[in-house]
């Protein structure tokens, strides 16, 4: 059996603000949920279930290409209109970017526009839309 679906569950600190942080400024939707302990979210199609926490994971820098990079990180790959459009809506929310938009392996088969940001409970999140999604894994 072969799924296009990804679940990831990661601690969220307050599950009101990490709703708020997912739905209205990245654009997911709810889905199944236990009040107070847990809510899964939509993300572009896979399963991020936020979990009520008091901890936050922690984050050191991996050098690449582009510089030291946050991780763990996770996020989604995206069409470029809908690339813009999220970067429009964090811009709208006056948020910070951990890691400002950046064109990465340009005039290559790989090449991405990437950002980094971080969720209110520090875990971070790497977004990308690709020139090529096609050859991503040829």
């Amino acid at each position: 059996m072969k799924s296009n679906c990804m679940h990831l569950a990661v601690p969220a600190g307050d599950l009101e603000t990490a709703k708020t942080f997912y739905c209205d400024v990245l654009g997911c939707k709810t889905g199944n949920s236990e009040a107070g302990r847990w809510v899964d979210i939509d993300f572009w199609g896979n399963e991020l279930t936020l979990h009520q926490s008091e901890e936050q994971l922690p984050n050191v820098r991996h050098d690449v290409d582009m510089g030291a990079v946050a991780v763990p990180h996770f996020g989604a790959h995206l069409p470029d209109d809908e690339f813009q459009a999220l970067k429009a809506r964090i811009d709208a929310a006056g948020l910070e970017y951990l890691d400002k938009p950046y064109r990465r392996f340009v005039g290559d088969e790989y090449e991405q526009e990437t950002f980094f940001i971080k969720d209110p409970n520090g875990n971070v999140l790497e977004m990308k839309s690709m020139v090529n999604p096609e050859l991503m894994f040829k």
